[in-house]
């Protein structure tokens, strides 16, 4: 069986991490952060591709790409969460699994930070675990993906 290709998305600001608010990031950097998701999506015979972008109009291309390939998408949105309708109508296209995904849980923060315009077209979402909601979401991707194919293999 070859490894299938994930996309893991990352809206703006997620470069910075390491030393954007420590205290609510942690200290890992963005390249712990793609390493960790690399090495996971192996694991489970996935190969991921991780990228980080700060520009809306990129990450919905992004999205038009995943759709088109039937690719899974583990995404945090960031910002574009809260606001992005353009965003949320791309991912509302989807052709396979997507996993929103927070290092913190929004609805434990500021008050704008409790909606999300992008999960009502979410697989599903997972908040708050650090650098283990990447973990978990690419374990649920995984999971999602066995199941896709054990419902569609032939006898």
């Amino acid at each position: 069986m070859s490894a299938r290709r994930l996309l893991v998305l990352n809206g703006p600001n997620l470069r910075r991490l390491g030393t954007r608010e420590p205290d609510v990031y942690g200290a890992a950097t963005f390249d712990d952060l793609e390493a960790l998701c690399r090495d996971t999506a192996r694991r489970l015979d996935l190969t991921a591709e991780v990228r980080q972008t700060d520009d809306e109009a990129e990450l919905v291309r992004w999205v038009h790409e995943a759709a088109d390939e039937q690719l899974p998408i583990v995404l945090n949105p960031a910002a574009f969460t809260h606001y992005s309708y353009a965003l949320r109508d791309a991912l509302a296209q989807r052709t396979a699994p997507l996993v929103e995904v927070h290092i913190s849980n929004p609805a434990a923060r500021e008050e704008f930070r409790h909606t999300s315009v992008v999960a009502s077209v979410a697989t599903g979402t997972i908040a708050g675990f650090g650098l283990m909601s990447y973990v978990l979401a690419i374990q649920a991707v995984a999971e999602m993906l066995t199941v896709q194919n054990r419902t569609h293999a032939t006898p």
